[in-house]
């Protein structure tokens, strides 16, 4: 029972591990899309300024152009972060399971031991009740030689 237990352990040990990296990447992703939208706001400001003062046709094109891509790099990095909560959630999941399955080999493991005891408490309780009837039936035998009863031994 302690190995199946101590491989459940470490079963769940790694699995612990996997949803932290898991988190690391989720969190990643996240902080990529944050910086991505502030890039997006940045050029956007910009394009502002630029069409408020005079006219710079090539430059505001390029801007237009550069948000539009900002627009793009949005959308695929917000599909990795999708990905990545899922990931999160499958590493979760399987490390919930892990301790469940650690958890029922830890009852599993404790019953056993409980029901030992049991056992060792009945053999035990088994010996001396044998123990008793010899130390009762030699006493009788003993004072059936002299003529005594055992209880007017004790008197």
């Amino acid at each position: 029972m302690q190995n199946i237990l101590d491989i459940k352990n470490q079963m769940e040990e790694q699995s612990k591990l996997e949803f932290a990296q898991a988190r690391m990447i989720l969190n990643e992703e996240e902080e990529n899309l944050k910086k991505l939208n502030t890039r997006k706001k940045s050029y956007e400001n910009e394009m502002r300024k630029l069409l408020s003062e005079n006219l710079k046709v090539r430059k505001i094109l390029e801007t237009k152009d550069a948000i539009n891509r900002m627009d793009e790099m949005i959308q695929e990095q917000i599909l990795k972060v999708r990905f990545a909560e899922k990931k999160l959630e499958e590493a979760r999941q399987k490390m919930t399971e892990l301790m469940q399955e650690r958890k029922t080999h830890e009852n599993l493991k404790e019953k056993a031991f409980d029901e030992f005891v049991k056992e060792l408490n009945a053999d035990e309780s088994k010996e001396i009740d044998q123990l008793t009837s010899y130390r009762f039936g030699k006493k009788i035998s003993e004072h059936s030689e002299t003529g005594k009863t055992p209880d007017s031994s004790q008197e």
